[in-house]
């Protein structure tokens, strides 16, 4: 495979990864929004599976050095941070 079309595959796939950790967070919204409230066991299994979902598919895209570990953690890492601040400015609504 030649540089540059690896690196084409690893831009794919962080972008993927990406939009991926973004649909999370809109469906949390949604879920935060319309559903049920943040203690609710079923927003805990909800957000569970969909974090331990995206670390499985980061994993996977490290394996094939598709994205580098570090690069993925910081993903995952952004990922926590930005819902940690929607559950808080959920929580201060009501």
């Amino acid at each position: 495979m030649s540089t540059e079309m690896a690196a084409g595959h690893r831009e794919i796939a962080f972008k993927l990864l990406k939009a991926d950790a973004h649909k999370i967070l809109k469906l949390i919204e949604v879920q935060m929004e319309n559903l049920t409230m943040p203690q609710c066991p079923l927003y805990e299994e909800v957000l569970d599976t969909q974090m331990f979902g995206l670390s499985r598919e980061i994993d996977f895209a490290v394996r094939l050095d598709l994205i580098q570990a570090e690069e993925g953690r910081a993903l995952l890492e952004s990922l926590e941070r930005q819902l940690s601040a929607l559950h808080e400015a959920s929580t201060k609504n009501k």
